[in-house]
This record gives C-alpha cells, sequence and structure tokens, in this order.
C-alpha cells in the first residue's frame, strides 16, 4: 500500500506512470542476455579448481582437443592476460596456484554446450595440495597458511580506520550506560533473474564487442581492456536489457576476459552465460561480516560515542565487496547523532569465495548492529526505543564526525510515521508471542564519490514532430530509472511524457557515465538531464521569442503548446516551433549535451569528506510472531518510510521499497550460502531459499518528501534503501517477543530457541 501526501504542483513530476519500456517487456519483445544469438556463436565453459588451495603441477588438453565440436581449449600458458581486480591481484586463468575452488584454470568454445561441457570434464589436472584457510580470524593469526606468499601476511592493507578521539576507552569509562555484542553476517547471493553472462566477438579487424549485464558500461571497457592489452578505442560494450543486478554488475570478473580471449582464438562470437547453479556457486556474494561493537549514552538519553570493530572475509582475492567498509565507516559515523566514533575493518585473505558488494553495500551489515544496540541502549536507560531514535536523530543542515554535510533530512518524520502506522503502544505491547522492532537508516541519496568523476552526461535532440530523445549515460538496471529520466525532461520541457524516448542501449553513442550504483541513477543522471533540457528550453524559448514578439521571460510550456503567459492567444504548437526553428534561413538543430558531476569530494587520508551530494533517511517498523514451540518467525506487517526527497514516480517508488524489503527479508530469516571448505554446497534453488510471494507479508510504503534542494526536482535515490533496516528491524521484534536477541544471519529457530 502507497501513502502519500499529492500535491499536483507539476504536470508529470510526482504522478505514478508506467515505465516506459514496460509494453516492450510485457510482449516479450526485450532482449536480455540469454536471448541473443548470434551467427556462428560457439558456447564456452570454464574449468575449476578442484582444491581451494593446490599448487598446478600439469594441465592436459589433449583430450578435450578430441571431442567433437571444439573450436578452442585454452589455459593461462596460451592467452597473455593482465592482472585483474581492484589490488589487480587475480589472473583470469591462473597459472601455478589456485586459491579457491571458484578459480578458473581452462576453458574451452564449442559449437554446442553439450560439446563444450564434454570437453571441459575431459581436461586433465593434476595438483599439489596445500594447507588452506577459510576462517577470516585464523587467517589474520601469525603462521597461517598463506594464501598469496608473495604478501608476506592475508591481512589487506586497505586501513579502513577513523577515530574522533585519541582516547575513547576514557569516553567510555565516563559514560552513563554502555552496551557491547558480536554480530555475525552471512555470504548472500544476489540472485537477479538474469544470471552472470557474457557475448566476446572478435573480428577480423581487430574490433572486439561485448554484450554484457554489466551496471558500469564505461568502467567496464577500461577494464577489460587493460586485462586484454587492447586499445580500448577498439573495444565496445553493449548493454542488452538487464534483469537485475543488485551491485553484481559493477566489476569485471575472469568470465569476461576469458569470453573474450576464446573469440580472439577463434574469430567467432563466444558466450558464456551461468546456469542458476553456476550463479549460485560463483558470482560474488554479499560481503560477510564479523562485528564487534560498543555503544554509550549519557544519563539523559543523548548517544555518547560509538566503537566498531569489523573483520571482512574478502576470499581469495579482492573485488568490491571489501569496500563495504567505506560504507560501514560511514553509517557507524552518520546514523544517529554520535560526537564520539571509531571505526576499524581488517580485511583478510582467505581461501573463499571473493566478494562483491550488493544492494546496499554493507549498510543492511553495520545497521543490524547498530540497531539492536540503540533497542538495548533505550532499555538499559528506560527509554521507548522510538523516543530515543527520536532524541538522537539526525536533522537537516549538520554535519556528521566525517565531515558529511546533510542537506535535507526527514528523519524524525520517517521514526513517527512508521510507530504511528503499525499501532505502536510500548514495548511487549503487540499481543501473546508478537513483537514489533524499529530499524532507521542513513544511506547516500545521490552517488557516492568512489572515482575522481561520479558524474554522467547527457544528450538531447528534438526532431521535427516535436519527440525529444535523451540519450543518457547512466544505465537502467530493471529499476525504471530511465522512467524517472523521461519525467524529469518532459516536466522541465512542458510536453507529454509520450513525446520523450530514453536511449540507453550500451552503444559508444551514450556519453560518459560512471555507473549505476549508490542510489545514484535518479539523483546524478537526473540533474544531468535536467540541465540538457533546460539547455533545450533555452534555445526553444529565444526562437518563440522572435516568432511570437515576446520576451522569453514571458513564454510558458505546457501540454506542448508554447504561448505567452500574458497574452495566451500569443501561441506555437511545441512541434511547429520546433520545425520553425529547422525550415528557416540559418536554421539549426535543437540539441543539448551536458555533462553533471555532484559537487561532492573524494575522502581524504583520514576517511574526512562529504562522499555524496544528499543523503536518504528512513525507518521501518517490522510486527513479528514467534511460535514458541518451533522458533519459527513469521513477519506479519511491515511499515516502511522513506525521505527521499520529491518523489518522481509514486508508483515506481512503491515497487523499489517492495523490492527492497523483500530482499531484506530474504537476508534476514532465510538466504544463506553455505560453505564447506571454501565451497558452496547449497547451490540450488530447493537449498538456497529465496523468499516467494507466499513469504512476503504486507508492505505499507510511506514517503516523507524533504524536496532536497541538490536533487532533480528535489529528488534523492530510493534504490537501495528498502532493504538496509530490515534485518535489524526484524531482530528487534523478535526481542520485544520472545525476550531472546538475534545476533546472526539468517535468523534460525535454533537461535530462539537456544539463546540465552
Amino acid at each position: 500500500m502507497l501513502e502519500q501526501q499529492v500535491v499536483h504542483r507539476y504536470s508529470v513530476i510526482g504522478r505514478s506512470v508506467p515505465k516506459i519500456d514496460g509494453g516492450e517487456k510485457v510482449l516479450g519483445l526485450a532482449r536480455y542476455l540469454d536471448d541473443l544469438e548470434l551467427p556462428n556463436m560457439l558456447y564456452g565453459k570454464i574449468l575449476r579448481s578442484r582444491y581451494p588451495h593446490a599448487r598446478i603441477v600439469r594441465i592436459d588438453t589433449g583430450e578435450a582437443w578430441r571431442v567433437g565440436g571444439v573450436a578452442a581449449v585454452i589455459t593461462a600458458r596460451d592467452v597473455s592476460f593482465n592482472k585483474m581486480g581492484i589490488l589487480k591481484d587475480q589472473p583470469p586463468l591462473k597459472d601455478g596456484k589456485v586459491r579457491s575452488v571458484r578459480d578458473e584454470v581452462a576453458a574451452v568454445a564449442a559449437v554446442s554446450e553439450e560439446a563444450a561441457e564434454r570437453a571441459v570434464e575431459a581436461i586433465r589436472v593434476e595438483y599439489e595440495e596445500l594447507d588452506a584457510v577459510f576462517d577470516p580470524e585464523e587467517a589474520a593469526k601469525p603462521g597461517a597458511p598463506l594464501v598469496h606468499e608473495e604478501l608476506g601476511t592475508n591481512i589487506i592493507d586497505l586501513n579502513f580506520h577513523f577515530s574522533t578521539d585519541s582516547d575513547m576507552e576514557g569516553v567510555f569509562e565516563g559514560a552513563y550506560a554502555v552496551v557491547e555484542d558480536e554480530y555475525r553476517l552471512q555470504y548472500m547471493n544476489a540472485s537477479p533473474l538474469g544470471t552472470m553472462g557474457c557475448i566476446a566477438y572478435y573480428n577480423e579487424l581487430g574490433e572486439l564487442t561485448v554484450y554484457t549485464n554489466t551496471q558500469a558500461p564505461f568502467l567496464y571497457r577500461h577494464e577489460l581492456s587493460q586485462v586484454l592489452g587492447l586499445d580500448p578505442s577498439k573495444v565496445r560494450v553493449v548493454q542488452p536489457e538487464i534483469g537485475g543486478a543488485f551491485g553484481r554488475g559493477m566489476d569485471i570478473y575472469p568470465l569476461d576476459p576469458i569470453t573474450a580471449a576464446l573469440s580472439i582464438k577463434t574469430r567467432r562470437p563466444v558466450r558464456i552465460l551461468y546456469t542458476r547453479e553456476e550463479e549460485l556457486q560463483y558470482a560474488p556474494p554479499r560481503q560477510p561480516a564479523i562485528i564487534r561493537m560498543k555503544t554509550a549514552a549519557t544519563r539523559d538519553g543523548k548517544l555518547l560515542a560509538r566503537d566498531a570493530d569489523v573483520i571482512l572475509d574478502a576470499g581469495a582475492y579482492v573485488s568490491w565487496g571489501p569496500f563495504d567498509g567505506r560504507v560501514m565507516m560511514a553509517t557507524t559515523t552518520g546514523l544517529y547523532v554520535v560526537p564520539h566514533v571509531r571505526f576499524r575493518a581488517t580485511v583478510v585473505y582467505t581461501n573463499n569465495p571473493y566478494c562483491g558488494t550488493q544492494r546496499g553495500a554493507g549498510n543492511p551489515q553495520i545497521t543490524f548492529a547498530i540497531e539492536q544496540q540503540m533497542d538495548s541502549l533505550a532499555e538499559e536507560l528506560g527509554l521507548d526505543p522510538v523516543e530515543f531514535r527520536l532524541l538522537n536523530a539526525n536533522t537537516p543542515n549538520m554535519v556528521t564526525p566525517q565531515g558529511m554535510r546533510i542537506s535535507s533530512c526527514g528523519m524524525r518524520e520517517c521514526l513517527q510515521a512508521v510507530a504511528d502506522a503499525i499501532g505502536w503502544r510500548g514495548r511487549r505491547m503487540a499481543g501473546p508471542g508478537r513483537g514489533i522492532g524499529f530499524a532507521a537508516y542513513f544511506h547516500v541519496g545521490g552517488g557516492a564519490r568512489v572515482y575522481r568523476s561520479d558524474g554522467c552526461g547527457s544528450t538531447i535532440s528534438v526532431d521535427d514532430y516535436g519527440v525529444v530523445t535523451l540519450v543518457t549515460g547512466s544505465t537502467d538496471l530493471g529499476t525504471g530509472s530511465d522512467t524517472a529520466l523521461a519525467q524529469i525532461v518532459a516536466e522541465e520541457l512542458g510536453i507529454p511524457l509520450s513525446k520523450v524516448r530514453v536511449v540507453n542501449s550500451g552503444e559508444t553513442v551514450r556519453p560518459w557515465d560512471v555507473g549505476t550504483h549508490a542510489s545514484r541513477a535518479t539523483f546524478v543522471a537526473g540533474n544531468s538531464a535536467l540541465m540538457a533540457a533546460r539547455e533545450i528550453k533555452r534555445k526553444l524559448l529565444e526562437i518563440a521569442s522572435e516568432i511570437l514578439l515576446v520576451h522569453p521571460s514571458k513564454i510558458v510550456i505546457r501540454d506542448g503548446v508554447v504561448f505567452s503567459s500574458e497574452d495566451p492567444s500569443k501561441r506555437i504548437e511545441f512541434d511547429k516551433l520546433v520545425r520553425r526553428a529547422h525550415f528557416r534561413q540559418g536554421g539549426e538543430v535543437l540539441t543539448a549535451s551536458v555533462f553533471y558531476d555532484p559537487p561532492t569530494e573524494m575522502q581524504d587520508e583520514r576517511w574526512m569528506g562529504n562522499l555524496s551530494a544528499t543523503y536518504a533517511f528512513g525507518a521501518q517498523a517490522v510486527m513479528v510472531e514467534v511460535d514458541p514451540e518451533t522458533g519459527v518467525v513469521k513477519v506479519l506487517k511491515v511499515v516502511s518510510a522513506h525521505d527521499c526527497g520529491r518523489v518522481i514516480n509514486p508508483a515506481a517508488a512503491e515497487g523499489q521499497v517492495h523490492g527492497g524489503v523483500a530482499m531484506g527479508l530474504g537476508y534476514t530469516l532465510s538466504e544463506e550460502l553455505v560453505l564447506e571448505r571454501g565451497r558452496v554446497i547449497n547451490a540450488s534453488l530447493a537449498e538456497y531459499l529465496l523468499p516467494t510471494s507466499a513469504d512476503t507479508p504486507p508492505i505499507k510504503a510511506i514517503f516523507v518528501e524533504t524536496e532536497d534542494r541538490y536533487g532533480p526536482y528535489g529528488a534523492k535515490g530510493i534504490g537501495e534503501t528498502g532493504c538496509i533496516p530490515i534485518p535489524a528491524a526484524v531482530a528487534n521484534a523478535v526481542y520485544d517477543a520472545v525476550g531472546k536477541r538475534p545476533k546472526t544471519l539468517p535468523i534460525k529457530p535454533s537461535q530462539i530457541l537456544g539463546a540465552g
């Protein structure tokens, strides 16, 4: 259910409209990676290590070549690759040593998937098994097996440390109330509908075209070119329709250069597309975490200090997962007003799978700890948990200890809204076996300054029939961001939404964009589109001024008509005005190109800085029922309130909230990649328990519109926020129901029945 106070100040903004690509998807016309078949295409398969840690003694590919239909068999010795990954610590094909059971040892291309599978199975690899380490705490100890011997340690030098004080212990000693505990969070697969894959075609002209469901096509092109040693101008990245990504597509992975290498060898298109089982085994999971946290408050209920010590298991290589530590740091210092803060994250190599970032990028993990401690502190102080949160809530125009500058902030309104909507009357008042829990969130709402440029380009052109085409660098992952951009352009130009087209396919004609992540598409790409629309509007008004003999400041464009605000009889239809601009002496093509880079900064060596142009806030309330005999937790209702600034498309925003809540509930109650000596042992949807529609409770979405001064029409991001507070809110509701606090995810009946 959607609850929103709607005041129609705008013609298009703030109105629920269908996705502009909805018709194609409903009719089955949209083309996803799985739908693409190129002429003369081959199919690839990858052979992976049998052991989590071993030396490669010998690889024999002779039998693989004898399988009918095989066109290429490659190992590290057949291809010249540069190392890949954030720290350049991973070769796409491994030579000399494997460090996880995910490690790629060889690959084949054949005329069918069946032939490729038979060829992979025919490759013989002789290994010398080595001692392995799977526990990050054990891996950090002296004498542990070294994943990368040349480094001399498994501890990765990422230095995610921040502190406001040199004597935090003294601050805690002087506190009136202190709570302290440990929390453990699991591996989670993103599980989008579209599995990971790549189609590569290297032609006789030395040009490589790659079809991929990446989230960051321009960075992908750069990284892939580097790994392959190709001129980036010879590499073209095409994005088909994307069936979700949730952060998985922020990096390139070995399958990308391996697919390209097979095409380079054969000069034919090659496709590698994961099955669902391969996706569960080999796609980068959410970063697991061990969090030890301590929080203190004064006697009058004000937060005094927060101390977090986090251990992150990077796995065998460093992808984006360990960088969740930066988001955990920002939330530790930024969620609620807390003057004294210390954060330390230790990132460790193990022989487990390496991790990617995932929706919320570390925020669900750290919020799970923070918000349970908020509940514990409130109880310690004898305060209502909602009142305690309201007392310490973030406010507009404040600056966090890390130097993050808050613009708009509706956190208090969100907390009050969810408390009212859930029917909060106090602790232990929900009924027998039932409980209500709360959690708030703080997250970037306008991208995150991860790169030197966090911007997005836009180009707008108008044709003779008044159709406006926006070419955007932004990527729509199925979220409906293209529709929001179209609404922004239509609103600014005063034309119907049906007159706006969005080009967003990954072709090289698109202007540059850093990628879709950090809830940035509506804010960053939206500001870019708005700037371009304003430039087009300026040109149109100047031309209309000449025709209507009215000053540009007195001309209005509304509902596709251009007219004088003082004398509406002086008017011309939008499309006619465009033709008048084109078909005249000295005419011009109406185009505008802009680049919007948000006014943010790279954090310095002390991790100080304003990494987002704006920040999103919100709160959730959850009602649960706990079976006293089985310990099974059933979520009865979720109320989710969000300050995402001005809501561009209420229906789409509600969809984002519902999807985020469902994802968060899966993370909280059922989803867990179970590892045995570094290998995923529940790699099927029969064992990896995604939530279904039957598991999803009624969800009430509430939007608190603060109209952020930096956002396009006041909008902020909402793509990630629905999943962030859910684990903590459910855990707090369980405590309210049965008096036992879950400290590990997923919450299992054994925790409820066995907790002290």
